[in-house]
């Protein structure tokens, strides 16, 4: 018997023209998606994409798979209904800071405590870029916008600290450009059973270009970004330093490395299932610490679809299903009335 062919990543692009400003980062997270989905074996008609409102939300008309773009903040909710209709579908949830954690924060934050089984992918470029440029759910504190003139006086929302607190079990962070790191976080985030959420930052080059840039550009500086690894010490700025925790404080700390090959004893080694650690490292003031990039957290438990269905085949065993009984069962009646304005 002869092996179903492969498909490629050229496979899972769709013959729709990709419509996105010249030089948005969106380009970059879809041709690694599109990698990723050959790279595990996924199969066009299994796959469903499912996305709101928004310059990401574009994405279901360039996957050959099978997407639905459906209205403001309620792709969780309609992603909910297409797992438990058909629990076969590899869901994928695409979303941005606004559509996801503004008009859409109620249904994020349910289906992440509910762990439905999918992969949420939510691009952040902290700022509405559809509708030209105003202040986000995650601009910074001062962002100038069409919305906030005289600059923000909010306070961000940080994507993975909300999920981490609506009670995700695998939460993972990469950026729009990193070609060579992101398909395999979203392996791994694919690979998880139950909600994985992925904040991938996203260069919006219109209306907030270079916000990422001190991790993210050309340039970026070496002790800016911190990639997370499994079993691994927390090294950054090329093994010349690391992160430590304060014991006393219950804060992290910057420690220089002076040898590579004997990392200091008090640098963490990276323990996905510590949520505590996991909290600590999202909360990592922007600039005076490493960006933490890859798997932030991940501690499996078991996924909301699938206990919904074993409760439903227990409810059912032995029945008989029978709508019609099912509707005249218990008290009924009938209605008489004039025959001349149909009623009886």
């Amino acid at each position: 018997m002869n092996a179903m062919p492969k498909f490629l990543p050229a496979d899972f692009a769709s013959d729709q023209e990709v419509r996105w400003c010249p030089g948005c980062g969106d380009y970059s997270i879809l041709k690694a998606v599109q990698r990723t989905l050959s790279q595990i074996g996924a199969k066009p008609e299994n796959t469903v994409c499912i996305s709101g409102i928004g310059c990401s939300s574009r994405f279901p008309y360039y996957l050959e798979t099978y997407g639905f773009h459906t209205i403001h903040g309620r792709a969780p909710a309609i992603a909910t209904g297409v797992k438990l209709a058909n629990p076969a579908l590899d869901v994928w949830i695409v979303t941005g800071d606004g559509d996801g954690l503004s008009i859409g924060g109620n249904h994020m934050l349910h289906l992440l405590r509910r762990n439905l089984d999918c992969q949420v992918l939510l691009f952040n470029n902290e700022v509405y870029g559809l509708t030209k440029g105003q202040c986000s759910p995650t601009s910074r504190t001062g962002t100038r916008s069409p919305s906030t003139p005289f600059g923000s006086v909010e306070r961000p929302i940080n994507p993975c600290g909300f999920a981490l607190g609506a009670g995700a079990r695998f939460i993972a962070r990469s950026y729009d450009v990193a070609q060579s790191k992101m398909p395999d976080v979203l392996k791994r985030a694919h690979s998880h059973r139950g909600a994985s959420f992925v904040e991938i930052y996203q260069n919006c080059i219109v209306y907030n270009d270079g916000a990422f840039e001190r991790f993210a550009g050309k340039k970026a500086a070496p002790d800016a970004l911190l990639w997370l690894e499994a079993g691994k010490p927390m090294l950054f700025a090329n093994g010349k330093k690391g992160l430590r925790l304060n014991r006393e404080r219950l804060k992290l700390e910057v420690v220089p490395v002076a040898d590579q090959n004997s990392v200091a004893a008090d640098v963490l080694v990276h323990d996905e299932t510590n949520r505590s650690i996991a909290q600590l490292l999202i909360d990592m003031p922007f600039g005076s610490f490493p960006t933490a990039l890859g798997v932030i957290y991940c501690d499996p438990t078991p996924a909301f679809d699938s206990a919904v269905i074993e409760q439903n085949n227990k409810a059912s065993a032995g029945k008989k299903r029978d709508l019609n009984a099912l509707l005249r069962r218990g008290d009924t009646w009938s209605v008489d009335g004039d025959p001349r304005i149909g009623i009886g």
